[in-house]
């Protein structure tokens, strides 16, 4: 599986040198979308639109892509066809004889893709365990947008992204501002869009300037519930729900990331039972039938694998 930085895509794509597949993947959406874009400039700007091509996975099919891939350019060296939310198509939700062609038409596709095309494919979260995604993986460029765990994944972010800028951060305030926030891309890039405006003209962004313009501290990273749950890590998964309980988050809230945890990072075998448990936790905060708390940690502890329903024992979070 061969990968490119961001910034090494961009390179690639503004020397007019790119490869005939990617796969451009990972939690930052707006660098996604940037990269993504980025694509069209590998065409001339009046011909794009015959040439450039953009299609929505929930919205197309199979056999359109393999049509926009197949159709010639005019005028023009080559096509570039962007597909969006691809996980959608790579990754259909039913399964069947259609379901089987289609991944093998995808696979081929991927074996061998037309020599005038630039196929780009832009998702989220995948399951690299079906066919068409091994054969994106295997024969694809890769490109990761996001994707940070850590504190230093977050500093590494923020200085090429101050680079990509013509900003120059003092390293006391890159880790200020890595500390403060976290792997959280979202609020770092907001965060970090805000201190740009603020350096006005790209003069050195200061520790001081992080104190003066970032908000307080979030009490936790966004996705440490999740990466515990994923984990098993019941003990873990307490704390994390204890620290967003105590920070004001609302039951809705936590109960929607529970459910992303439960569709797409739990193995296959235990999805319908974490389903069944997160309907049946939904329906008793809806009524009422017992303290908001206690509900949500059985069902943390359920999704851990760590209990059963009915006789999980659950011990307050600190």
């Amino acid at each position: 599986m061969a990968e490119l930085s961001p910034s090494a895509f961009r390179q690639q794509i503004a020397r007019g040198t790119p490869q005939p597949l990617y796969l451009i993947a990972g939690d930052d959406e707006v660098e996604k979308g940037q990269l993504a874009a980025a694509l069209a400039g590998l065409v001339d700007e009046g011909l794009r639109a015959f040439n450039v091509e953009r299609l929505h996975a929930g919205e197309t099919s199979v056999g359109a892509l393999l049509d926009a891939a197949r159709t010639l350019p005019l005028m023009a060296d080559r096509r570039v066809i962007v597909v969006l939310e691809a996980e959608r198509l790579l990754v259909p939700k039913r399964e069947g004889e259609a379901a089987e062609r289609d991944a093998g038409a995808l696979q081929a596709l991927f074996e061998e893709p037309p020599a005038h095309a630039v196929l780009a494919f832009v998702a989220g979260q995948l399951d690299e365990r079906r066919k068409s995604v091994k054969a994106l993986l295997k024969h694809g460029v890769v490109v990761r947008c996001g994707g940070l765990e850590t504190p230093a994944d977050a500093r590494r972010w923020l200085e090429a992204q101050a680079e990509a800028a013509g900003v120059r951060m003092e390293p006391a305030a890159v880790n200020l501002l890595a500390d403060q926030i976290g792997p959280n891309v979202a609020r770092l890039r907001g965060e970090l869009e805000r201190l740009l405006l603020f350096a006005d003209g790209g003069r050195t962004v200061t520790a001081d300037d992080v104190r003066e313009t970032v908000g307080a501290p979030s009490l936790q990273d966004e996705w440490a519930l999740a990466r515990a749950i994923e984990h098993g890590n019941a003990a873990a998964a307490l704390r994390e729900l204890a620290l967003m309980l105590e920070e004001g988050r609302v039951a809705p809230m936590i109960l929607g990331q529970l459910g992303w945890v439960a569709r797409t990072r739990l193995p296959p075998a235990r999805v319908r039972q974490a389903v069944e448990a997160l309907f049946r936790t939904d329906l008793d905060l809806k009524r009422s039938a017992g303290d908001t708390r206690v509900l949500l940690e059985r069902l943390v502890v359920e999704l851990c694998g760590s209990g059963r329903t009915g006789t999980a024992s659950v011990r307050r979070s600190p």
